[in-house]
């Protein structure tokens, strides 16, 4: 018998293998693997199961948890003393035979001296034990939360070793087979597409290459507004002048040892110490650029400048919120880059979501913080998508009195009522300001041969910047599409065709899918059935049918996730972009064929 942790959590017995259903045991024992052969405290196991949300008996019920998890050992045949009851806690005992984590690690533990073919052989055999989403069966939101970023940044450290392997034994199209995905689901991850790059030009394949860096500066131009990394820049280099690369070094990556999870007591979401290895923190940022196009929010500019140097004693924090797609990471950027010459420290900008858009822990953030400015230069921090204000309060105040700038779709009033600051709640472009959004994107000489169609355009989406610039993209890469014909083709359908699909993220769809999907579905079918009015621009708690509980209370968390604005004072409103969306969801819903009963 063995446990399979890297997937879905399993008992294997030779080929036959039991996925375990989801239940207190099943994540009682994903919390115990996660740290074979230690002592994994009782405050630990009390919050992988009940987060912060335990009840008044839960160690009593711990206790019962571990006799039922012991019963389904006896099931599987399994020794139910491999779970030992310690002072403490608890420990499970598990080998590389009877857990592949061990097994895993085991085979990335290479010794020095070991030859280059063989650290290959054992680093795929490692690579091949994961199957599947990660304990995808475990109803732990404190396991996904905080412990599973690190089992995956271990194999993505293993696959980046792996990868500088190939190509220094001429297995450049293994490195494409691994590469193409993982670079599309870790964009942030600039060794990847440095790999990928460099695989696609020793197959003579420059076009594509000098194309794939493209794509990795766009995006990281327009999500941070740096540029790529200087490896990359000397790889395009190379690969503009044809030069001979010479032969792939394969020592220059070693796989480091395993993150540390922390097993012993848990604080409270958001207070965890940054422990384990971390990846190190550039004491310097590079000057922020000015965001392409941008246009207007000119008194949230100069009032978002005047808060952020102001040196009288308030705190220097800025929140920036509003629904998705609205610009609040472009208007953070833009005046960030407006006022980086008054902070010699620099701009650091840290997204606090992944690129799968899960929020990333308070212990994650705090290690990439950056540590104050040697010569006591003052530094200004945007931290991007925070999800909550649990994620962020363990950061401020931020290190030697540096300014930040908070972008969120939540109002984040808790962080504002214990560290003060000002809020700008973001609303869509006047329809000057859109307007001449799209003139900047497009140019002038092409918006002013259809200023009538660019209108229309604009107001087909919604005034909104993302979609906004997911129009102006589509025509700047088809020269020949009039901005009347984009506007005829838009108005069939305006979500579904507002995106673009070499990326997810500057997708209509994608965006507000998420940021629906993320709500509970009382508040979701909520959003459905309000967008669907008439009058979604006046809602009252009235207008929420009785069946969906607390009116107001399913009206603030829709405009706490950014779906809903709330009066001044007055009723609540939907823009109308958000509106048109919400239609488009409950028709296609209404569209999905009835479930068959069996």
């Amino acid at each position: 018998m063995r446990f399979e942790l890297l997937g879905p959590l399993s008992i294997a017995n030779g080929e036959e293998v039991a996925v375990l259903k989801p239940s207190k045991p099943t994540s009682l024992l994903a919390a115990l693997l996660l740290h074979p052969n230690s002592v994994v405290s009782t405050g630990y196991l009390l919050r992988a199961l009940w987060d912060e949300e335990q009840p008044a008996t839960a160690r009593a019920a711990l206790q019962t948890c571990v006799l039922r998890l012991r019963r389904i050992f006896t099931k599987y045949g399994i020794d139910g003393t491999m779970i030992e009851s310690v002072a403490g806690g608890y420990r499970m005992r598990a080998t590389g035979e009877t857990l592949d984590l061990v097994r895993f690690r085991g085979l990335t533990s290479v010794q020095d001296g070991t030859d280059e073919e063989t650290e290959l052989y054992r680093l795929r055999q490692a690579l091949a034990l994961w199957q599947g989403p990660l304990l995808a069966n475990v109803a732990s939101r404190m396991l996904h939360r905080d412990a599973l970023p690190g089992l995956v940044e271990e194999r993505l450290r293993v696959l980046e070793r792996v990868c500088d392997l190939e190509l220094a034994a001429g297995q450049c199209g293994q490195v494409l087979v691994d590469l193409w995905e993982e670079t599309r689901k870790h964009p942030g991850r600039e060794r990847f597409a440095e790999q990928l790059i460099e695989a696609l030009y020793r197959t003579g394949r420059q076009a594509e290459a000098l194309a794939e860096y493209r794509i990795v500066k766009s995006r990281l131009h327009e999500e941070l507004g740096i540029d790529p990394g200087s490896g990359l820049q000397r790889l395009e280099l190379s690969i503009l002048r044809a030069e001979d690369l010479g032969p792939a070094s394969g020592r220059r990556t070693p796989v480091p040892a395993p993150l540390a999870l922390a097993a012993g007591p848990s604080p409270s979401p958001g207070a965890q110490e940054a422990r384990g290895t971390t990846a190190p923190v550039p004491t310097s940022a590079p000057a922020l650029r000015p965001v392409p196009g941008f246009t207007g929010r000119r008194r949230e500019r100069e009032e978002m400048a005047e808060r952020l140097l102001s040196r009288d004693g308030d705190q220097a924090l800025v929140v920036v919120s509003g629904a998705p797609g609205i610009g609040k990471t472009a208007l953070a950027l833009q005046t960030a880059h407006e006022v980086q010459g008054s902070f010699p420290g620099g701009v650091h900008v840290l997204p606090m979501a992944r690129p799968d858009g899960s929020a990333v822990t308070s212990a994650e953030a705090a290690a990439q913080l950056p540590p104050p400015d040697p010569a006591g230069g003052r530094m200004l921090l945007i931290l991007d998508d925070v999800a909550s204000g649990w994620q962020v309060r363990p950061l401020l105040p931020a290190p030697g009195e540096a300014a930040v700038i908070l972008t969120s779709r939540q109002h984040l009033a808790a962080v504002v009522a214990t560290h003060g600051g000002a809020v700008h709640r973001l609303d869509v472009l006047p329809a000057e300001d859109a307007l001449g959004l799209l003139e900047a994107l497009l140019g002038a000489a092409r918006f002013a041969a259809e200023p009538q169609a660019a209108a229309r355009l604009a107001a087909l989406c919604g005034h909104f910047p993302l979609a906004l610039r997911i129009a102006a993209a589509r025509l700047l890469t088809r020269p020949g599409l009039t901005v009347a014909a984009c506007a005829d083709w838009l108005a069939e359908s305006p979500p579904a065709r507002l995106s673009l699909a070499e990326d997810p993220r500057l997708s209509v769809p994608a965006v507000l899918g998420a940021a629906l999907e993320a709500l509970d579905p009382v508040a979701r079918e909520a959003f459905l059935h309000l967008g669907a009015r008439e009058d979604a621009g006046a809602l009252r708690p009235a207008d929420v049918p009785k069946d969906f509980g607390d009116a107001e209370a399913v009206l603030e968390r829709l405009v706490e996730a950014g779906l809903l604005e709330d009066g001044s004072p007055g009723p609540y409103r939907m823009h109308a972009f958000l509106q048109v969306y919400a239609r488009w969801r409950h028709r296609a819903k209404s569209a999905e064929p009835a479930a068959v009963p069996h």
